[in-house]
């Protein structure tokens, strides 16, 4: 086969993808708010949704974070989306296992947990980041009830992404889009230490 012939059989290949593509564009036709779960053992979640926001805010789109387990941290992500007017509500007990102190840690999730829902009720809020709310659920700090009857009556429009380990069945069943970030090799678990502006 010469490259003649190769070049129009590639060409034929990629007339078919194009075709499937635009296919589904045309089909996709609701314009909706999304709720897009980010889970998974891998490491990635947060620089995700972090990602999702600062698209967001780069097309001029109003946004908000709730940052549960990793607030005491310095956080480059706040360090730039603050001073481009996001709002950012953080639990700031630190890692559980450090305080072990549960009672605390309810408490201080439930405080932040109800800015996420004032968050949900607000139109003028385009996408929101709720960050390891996953965990917040599954220690039972926050009642997953709640949290689906918010996101069920949230304006419909806002687009929310929830990230963290373990998502529970509910939420992955109710997401628009379900991402889950595998493990494969971290730096840390070979004893590097997590680099600034890398990893935090």
């Amino acid at each position: 086969m010469n490259n003649e012939d190769k070049a129009q059989r590639h060409k034929a290949r990629q007339q078919k993808v194009k075709e499937k593509v635009d296919a589904k564009v045309a089909a996709a036709q609701e314009v909706k708010g999304l709720l897009l779960v980010i889970t998974g053992n891998g490491k990635g979640k947060s620089t995700s949704g972090f990602g999702t926001i600062a698209r967001a805010v780069g097309h001029g789109l109003n946004c908000a974070v709730a940052q549960f387990i990793k607030g005491t941290w310095e956080n480059g992500e706040r360090n730039l989306l603050e001073k481009l007017g996001v709002e950012f509500q953080t639990m700031a007990t630190g890692f559980t296992w450090e305080t072990q102190n549960k009672e605390a840690d309810t408490l201080a999730a439930q405080i932040i947990w109800k800015e996420c829902q004032r968050m949900l009720a607000d139109e003028s809020i385009d996408v929101i980041l709720f960050d390891e709310l996953t965990y917040m659920v599954s220690y039972g700090y926050v009642e997953l009830d709640e949290v689906v009857e918010a996101l069920n009556n949230r304006p419909p429009m806002q687009s929310v992404i929830i990230t963290g380990r373990g998502a529970h069945r509910t939420l992955i069943e109710m997401a628009d889009t379900v991402s889950e970030v595998k493990n494969v090799k971290h730096a840390f678990e070979s004893g590097v230490k997590a680099l600034k502006g890398v990893d935090w």
